[in-house]
């Protein structure tokens, strides 16, 4: 996506989308309705002291590094980013130009259905959910109390990523456990990536010419983190993650699916006695880079399968293998298919992944890719249809892009002050 500049687009109503996370926060400014960038960067390292930035807009690039106290102090930085300029105009002259604050919040438990204004109340209930997702929410609600702060006049929006999942059947979100472990402690599948999920299934929605609650696909969001999503009538039936981001397919470095009582095997030996290390263990030294024992880069493993790395080639199959698995089990429960949709880094990009992905669907769901097609749609060269002429469903490529889907809920939201259809 090219940065947006120019006179016109300055006049536009502006819209800051923020991620935050421990010790780092992404930003895009947009202007909308359009949604043309303006700006983008990141603040990283947050609390340490190799904290650096990096900034770019229609003008320049801009990095260096910064002593960055916390969050509020990254949002001080990036409003300074945000209002001056090495040449030209800076995107906007005061902070007070912005319209709207848009969050990327993790969890938002069973409470939220889509994206929200953010008030007390919300926030409250946020908070709630920090036991769901310790890793994210206390981060993400740093990042809404220092935006608050900073621009308390500002209408701020929350867009979580387990809102598209809300519309799950009890039957896919239910684990087989004791039902009163759902009632007590909200144990369940929530699912995530959902609005990756949501933007593109929209996306191929136009694409294939039909109503955004008319289309049944099979989403695949293949980046380090893992998920797919079975796609009835525009709205999210099942998903691979459940509880937390660890379950469903091989990621870079999480395991995926697992026999549960792997955890308690693993317990009895002397250097797994801690439950962190075994969190650790599947979190952050599995999947990609633990099968391998090389790495957690699709490109770095198919280069080195090619090279005859025998675990680099048995990583990639597994990971093929679990996709395929479950393309097949959401074709299953679809009324139809009218596509499979590849996004995420290593969807958008990785060909010859995708062809081993979708090798041995032809016999028995009549999805059949065009080699030269999908070979040819890597690198950024945008939205693709890769499916063979006469394949049974289409197989699109369709480049995720959640900042933007959160910048249009935000402006919808707090600009235009209207709700999602």
């Amino acid at each position: 996506m090219r940065l947006g500049g120019g006179k016109e687009a300055r006049v536009k109503d502006k819209v800051l989308v923020l991620n935050c996370g421990s010790s780092s926060i992404k930003y895009q400014l947009y202007a909308m309705p359009e949604g043309t960038v303006l700006a983008r960067g990141l603040v990283e390292k947050i609390g340490e002291s190799s904290a650096a930035y990096k900034h770019s807009d229609a003008g320049a690039e801009r990095s260096g590094k910064k002593k960055i106290r916390d969050h509020r102090a990254g949002l001080d930085l990036i409003a300074r980013l945000l209002t001056t300029a090495e040449q030209g105009v800076p995107p906007v002259k005061d902070v007070s130009e912005i319209k709207a604050i848009g969050h990327r919040v993790v969890h938002a438990g069973e409470r939220f259905t889509g994206s929200v204004l953010l008030t007390p109340e919300v926030e409250k209930a946020l908070q709630d959910c920090c036991d769901l997702a310790p890793l994210h929410n206390p981060p993400n609600l740093a990042g809404i109390r220092a935006a608050k702060e900073l621009c308390p006049q500002v209408p701020q929006v929350g867009c979580f990523d387990t809102a598209f999942h809300a519309t799950l059947p009890e039957a896919a979100y239910i684990y087989a456990l004791p039902y009163e472990l759902y009632e007590k402690y909200r144990v369940r599948r929530y699912g995530f990536h959902g609005t990756s999920h949501r933007y593109v299934s929209r996306r191929a929605a136009e694409l294939l010419g039909k109503h955004k609650y008319a289309v049944n696909l099979i989403t695949c969001h293949l980046g380090n983190g893992c998920s797919m999503a079975a796609i009835k009538e525009g709205r999210s039936v099942d998903t691979t993650m459940g509880l937390t981001p660890l379950e469903g397919l091989v990621m870079g470095t999480r395991c995926g699916d697992i026999d549960p009582a792997i955890i308690f095997y693993l317990a009895g030996k002397a250097e797994f006695s801690k439950l962190e290390e075994i969190n650790s263990l599947l979190n952050r030294k599995s999947g990609l880079l633990g099968i391998s024992g090389l790495s957690n880069d699709v490109r770095a493993l198919w280069q080195a399968a090619q090279e005859g790395h025998r675990r680099a080639a048995l990583a990639l199959e597994i990971f093929a293998y679990r996709i395929r698995k479950y393309i097949g089990a959401y074709a299953a429960i679809l009324p139809r298919l009218d596509a499979v949709v590849f996004t995420g880094g290593i969807g958008e990009n990785a060909a010859p992944l995708r062809a081993k992905i979708m090798g041995g669907l032809d016999a028995n769901l009549g999805i059949k890719l065009d080699a030269q097609l999908n070979a040819g749609a890597v690198g950024g060269e945008g939205e693709a249809d890769i499916a063979a002429a006469d394949s049974r469903a289409r197989v699109l490529v369709v480049p995720t892009d959640e900042e933007r889907a959160i910048a249009t809920d935000t402006y919808r939201l707090a600009v235009e002050q209207k709700e999602e259809d």
